[in-house]
């Protein structure tokens, strides 16, 4: 399986999003629970791309693949906005109560739990992160 979409950096896209991997599950079978979890943790890192990779009232897109390769769900997340390696931010303190935790950090915290592997590169112009999760 490889289905491939690409989105406008606007909030109202996330549906597109959420349809792509409606689909993916349906088509592999998956369990509600893990859809729901992969929901969540592209939902986490496109929206963080839409919000913050382009500069305000600056078009920009966001393509999403996702590949079944043996074991594995792969999706690759590729945008053209500024420079921006998720995987290097400090993981938020979830012992801490919320008034006592920095801002941000939390949403890798929630995409390194669900996902098996997370890397990125910057490839030219472009960030690549890669969401690597296994499937039995």
């Amino acid at each position: 399986m490889n289905k491939e979409i690409e989105i406008k950096n606007e909030v109202e896209e996330l549906d597109k999003l959420a349809a792509l991997v409606e689909e993916v599950a349906a088509e592999l079978n998956l369990d509600p629970e893990l859809e729901m979890n992969l929901n969540l943790a592209l939902e986490e890192v496109v929206s963080n791309v839409i919000l913050y990779a382009y500069p305000k009232d600056k078009v920009g897109t966001v393509s999403i693949s996702a590949v079944s390769l043996n074991d594995s769900l792969v999706f690759t997340i590729t945008d053209k906005g500024k420079a921006f390696d998720p995987t290097k931010v400090e993981e938020a303190d979830v012992t801490l109560s919320a008034e006592d935790r920095q801002i941000g950090g939390l949403g890798i915290y929630i995409v390194k739990n669900i996902m098996d592997e997370v890397t990125y590169q910057r490839v030219d112009v472009q960030n690549v992160l890669t969401l690597k999760k296994v499937i039995k």
